[in-house]
Formats: C-alpha cells, structure tokens, sequence
C-alpha cells in the first residue's frame, strides 16, 4: 500500500466518524421532540467511551510508543490549546439555531468554535492509525490491517458525534429549519474532524517522534472535553428530572465503558 491510499483510508474513516453526527439529526424524521432521560443518557455514553478511549487507549499507546514527558507534554499541550482558542472565542457565543442565517464573518466564527470541539477529536483518530502502514495486530478491511486502537478510537468517536450532532439539531428544530437543512448543518458541524485526522496522520507517519506526543495531545484535550464540556452538558439537561438526572448519566457511562471495554481487554 502506498502512503497516498493509507492517507485516503484514514480520511474515508473520519468521514464515517462525521456522517456519524448525521444520526443525532435523523430521529427528528419521525419525532418532533427527544426526552431529557434520552439526551442525558446519550451523553453519559459519549463520555464514557471518549474517557476509555482517551485512559486505556491512547494514554498507554503514548507510553508505548515514548516517554511519559512526551506524553505528558503533548496532554497539556492538548488542554493548553483547547483552553486558549476557547478564551480566543470568548466574545462569541455559538448558538446553532443561528448558523443558518449566519454573515461570513459570523460564519467564520462558527467554524472557529465548532473546530475547538472537533478538531482535538480529529487529531485522535489521526493518531490512532499511525501503525496503519505497518500492519501487525488489528482487523483486516479492505486489505488493510487496520491497529486495533484506530478501530476503537474511530468507534468512540462516532458515537460520541451522534448526541453531539443531537446538541445542534434541537435548537434548529425550534427554530423551524426543514429536517434536510438541520442534517446538513449537523454534518457541517463535524466538519474539522476529517481535516485534523489527516493533518494528524500525514505528521505522526512524517515524523515518528512526535506519535507520542499527538496521542498525548488527543487524550488530553479529549479528557478536558468530557470534564468541562460533556458531563456538565448532561447534568444541565439532567437538571430537571429526577436526581438531577444522575441515573440517567450513570446508566450512559456504564454502557460507554462496557463498549469500550474490549479496548482495555486487547491492551
């Protein structure tokens, strides 16, 4: 295989990871509304497979593959970043009920923001098919071996895009876009996470030496996601229900570990 067709699978990847979103858009097909217990349990999920992936996958193959400074490095790195262009955003509140109506500028904007989420997310599948090239232990596709932690790091993914697409096309349901606009912009809104896992690949296969630290980057960024961004997403929709939607949140994090778990059995 060439380096050109390794490149063109680990797009093809990422692209099913962004079609992914599309499914938070499709249950407004045939439901006008989903419940909080739903939303919450999607998102305790979504944590629990993006904290596997990050603790059990891409943290160990970051030791494997370099020092713990590396590692530990590219993980601040990770945070430093999303924090910094998260401050660099602070003025701008993104409202999706407003991308489509939205002047270039506002546009603009848009994709800085929704690329703060993304991007961090596209760099770990990026970096988790660093071995593709290499073959070794993984699961045969298309002829090719594809390792093990990008099978599992792509599946996090996905399913983490799916109540994140959700998160976009409810307030643009109740802003009374037609059910194709809100898919459309639920894709749009997943858009940088293709780029970045190409970016991502093309550096790590460039220059070995920094695989340690993109992975370190990936975990990183993606543990402070879940702490800052996802867990407190669920206890705010939770807020209303029962015990502040406790259940509902543990119940999605119990079935994001178990998915993950062949990933903690496999390392």
């Amino acid at each position: 295989m060439t380096f050109l067709q390794d490149l063109t699978f680990v797009l093809v990847a990422a692209i099913l990871t962004n079609l992914a979103a599309g499914l938070g858009a499709l249950p407004f097909f045939f439901i006008d509304e989903i419940s909080d217990q739903i939303y919450v349990v999607l998102w305790g999920l979504a944590s629990g497979v993006m904290l596997s992936a990050s603790l059990f996958g891409l943290l160990p193959e970051g030791l494997r593959q370099g020092s713990p400074l590396l590692v530990v490095g590219g993980a601040v790195a990770g945070v430093g970043l999303v924090i910094v262009a998260k401050r660099a955003l602070s003025n701008y509140e993104f409202h999706p009920e407003t991308i489509s109506e939205a002047d270039f500028r506002q546009l603009v904007l848009i994709v800085g923001t929704l690329t703060v989420h993304s991007f961090p997310e596209g760099v770990a599948v990026g970096v988790a098919f660093a071995d593709l090239p290499v073959g070794g232990r993984g699961i045969d596709v298309l002829r090719f071996t594809v390792p093990l932690l990008a099978v599992f790091v792509t599946t996090a993914i996905a399913i983490q895009n799916v109540p994140e697409g959700l998160a976009v096309a409810i307030p643009l349901k109740t802003a009374g876009l037609s059910n194709t606009k809100i898919l459309g912009w639920v894709l749009f809104s997943s858009l940088p996470q293709p780029i970045a896992a190409v970016i991502a690949f093309y550096f790590v296969n460039v220059t070995r030496a920094v695989l340690p630290i993109g992975l370190g980057f990936a975990a990183g960024a993606m543990i402070f996601l879940v702490i800052f961004e996802l867990l407190p997403e669920a206890r705010t929709r939770g807020s209303q229900l029962s015990g502040s939607g406790r259940l509902e949140l543990a119940v999605g994090l119990v079935i994001g570990i178990a998915i993950m778990s062949p990933l903690l059995i496999s390392g």
